[in-house]
């Protein structure tokens, strides 16, 4: 096993990031050392997948998805935030959405898909950040193994220590397949929501009903 194997394998929780992104030559010794493991699973499974044209090369497809996709928020720095002068002093609550989640139950390996949103109160003083960082931010923190009332609690702590704004929430909607795949195999219009309230967000009632009519009327539009 190569030092580079050995370095990457130091555990973490699921959903956290490694000290380090990695570079070219980790991800590669990653990938390779997952392959393997992938293909003992597979001998384990009775699964010939050195003859069987439809799985000789899986072990390496799956850990290229692992590795690149499914867990690439592990692996990557977190993306860079675009902001803009807030010239007008605008600190009113701005809620966009439905932002696309796609994550994976880190209970079952199984996929979770879905939607958030996400209301800021910008400090008048402060700074705006550019839309679609905050769909960048949303599928960053999506790309490891999750489960949900983490999941946007890392959304909003991020957004939260970036930003600072006045007031903030993330929600999120999603279907877990690990409910409607197996064990009850519930319906796919079964839905787990949750949300994260902050600062002036969190203790203002008539803004917390601000942002969920918001996020109504947007999902009805949609």
């Amino acid at each position: 096993m190569s030092r580079n194997v050995h370095r990457l394998l130091v555990p973490r929780r699921s959903n956290e990031a490694i000290d380090e992104p990695l570079d070219h030559i980790d991800e590669h010794a990653m990938i390779a050392h997952a392959a393997q493991k992938v293909a003992e699973l597979l001998d384990v499974l009775r699964i010939d997948h050195r003859n069987d044209h439809n799985t000789r090369e899986t072990p390496m497809r799956v850990a290229k998805m692992y590795v690149q996709e499914l867990l690439r928020g592990r692996f990557s720095a977190p993306p860079r935030i675009t902001e803009f002068d807030n010239i007008e002093n605008y600190d009113q609550l701005i809620v966009t959405g439905p932002i696309e989640v796609r994550s994976i139950c880190a209970h079952h390996l199984m996929p979770i898909y879905g939607h958030a949103f996400i209301g800021t109160m910008p400090a008048a003083e402060g700074k705006i950040i550019g839309l679609s960082k905050y769909d960048r931010i949303v599928d960053h923190f999506a790309a490891r193994f999750q489960i949900q009332e983490e999941l946007v609690k890392q959304i909003a702590t991020f957004l939260d220590d970036t930003t600072e704004p006045r007031g903030l929430a993330v929600r999120v909607s999603a279907v877990h397949m690990c409910k409607t795949h197996r064990g009850v195999r519930a319906s796919h219009r079964a839905r787990m929501v949750n949300t994260v309230f902050l600062g002036e967000l969190k203790h203002n009632d008539a803004l917390k009903h601000e942002f969920l009519q918001e996020c109504l009327s947007i999902e009805r539009a949609n």
